[in-house]
């Protein structure tokens, strides 16, 4: 069984900047972000296969930059220019597998955290 905890979220104005962390108890192939805002259904945000191969959201497309370390098991999220649209609990996902043509197919992981929220005040 793979353990996912996310750390990093917060309170930020609209414009700032936060990092999402995430740590797997073990390698798996496949990582991503995934968001769900009050009254919404969840959505993607950021997927990485390995180490390069990576999948964006159009919404956060060149704001956010996902990174994988596969030495160490862990997932970022940079977040820059965020907007109160962001506003949401933020999940981290992990998975042995996934589609390489999309990452960001929320039935493709397994194993997921309990969420960091992030919010965005205008």
């Amino acid at each position: 069984q793979v353990q996912v905890v996310e750390s990093g979220g917060g309170s930020v104005q609209a414009g700032g900047s936060l990092r999402l962390s995430c740590t797997s108890s073990g390698y798996t192939v496949c990582m991503a972000w995934f968001r769900q805002a009050s009254g919404k259904e969840r959505e993607g945000v950021a997927g990485a296969m390995g180490d390069e191969h990576t999948d964006y959201a159009d919404s956060v497309k060149g704001r956010f930059t996902i990174s994988k370390d596969d030495a160490s098991n862990t997932l970022h999220l940079q977040m820059n220019s965020l907007k109160p649209e962001d506003t949401a609990m933020y999940y981290c996902a992990a998975s042995y597998g996934c589609s390489t043509s999309d990452l960001l197919q929320d039935d493709d992981y397994k194993y997921w955290g309990q969420g960091t929220q992030v919010t965005v005040s205008s």
